[in-house]
């Protein structure tokens, strides 16, 4: 049976044009009668679709008109319901961020990660916590990040955090140019575990915290834990799932 499916894209043209062109093709039920929902555009606007679409639950399934397109699939406008009947699937817990700042408490959830990062010239200092117990009284740096599975070749990978496999029950917590310790290169935590950032000398060295996009500044402190009560699923390509593709991230041609 045909899975009735609703069409979403990005403000960029070539997404514009695309959503124009599949929803001449194929029907468009609405994001309340669909099976599954078209994505379209770069992974940015994947990470939007996913927030977006919390409350209803549905499956995802991006094709990439970005630029790097990580967790998209390719842009074709035929044999979409072939491909769709044929897609490897991917649970995806986020994290839940809790931002305590001057203007009070922020909550927000991220698929990739929660990023901390310093707002001025001035190196950031901050106290990390793992389930209550200091584990870095100070690291002195640009910042900080926890990165999902589903997140570790984002901005992890570029500040040389560790690749995860996608069902991997672990979080990277990676450093951002790390003055002191100089050597320190990161931890993998458990899923289960709970990260508390402190931040120190806040008024001469403020920080920021970022939740996928959402941004929170002169934090003082920051919980990051995964929430496991939340799952999204994105569908991929038969052959090309998020575990080949995090996989092949670790080898070259």
């Amino acid at each position: 049976m045909a899975q009735a499916l609703h069409f979403v894209a990005a403000a960029a043209p070539d997404a514009q044009a695309a959503l124009g062109l599949m929803r001449q093709r194929y029907a468009d039920a609405g994001a309340d009668k669909s099976d599954v929902v078209i994505a379209l555009g770069g992974d940015g606007f994947m990470l939007q679709t996913l927030h977006n679409f919390l409350s209803r639950k549905k499956p995802i399934y991006g094709m990439n008109l970005g630029s790097v397109g990580f967790l998209m699939n390719e842009f074709r406008d035929d044999d979409l319901e072939q491909r769709l009947a044929a897609a490897e699937s991917a649970l995806l817990h986020p994290l839940r961020m809790r931002a305590e700042g001057a203007k009070g408490v922020t909550e927000a959830l991220a698929f990739n990660e929660v990023s901390l990062l310093r707002q001025t010239r001035q190196a950031a200092k901050i106290r990390i916590l793992v389930d209550e117990k200091t584990r870095t009284p100070e690291l002195i740096c640009d910042g900080v990040l926890v990165s999902t599975p589903a997140g570790s070749t984002a901005y992890n990978l570029s500040a040389h955090g560790p690749i995860l496999p996608i069902d991997a029950d672990l979080l990277a917590l990676t450093p951002i140019s790390a003055f002191r310790p100089r050597r320190w290169r990161g931890a993998l935590l458990s899923h289960r575990a709970r990260v508390r950032f402190e931040i120190l000398e806040g008024g001469k060295r403020p920080v920021s915290a970022v939740a996928d996009d959402l941004e929170v500044r002169d934090v003082t402190a920051v919980d990051v834990a995964e929430d496991r009560s939340i799952g999204m699923t994105m569908l991929f390509d038969a052959g090309h799932s998020l575990d080949e593709r995090i996989l092949a991230e670790q080898f070259v041609d």
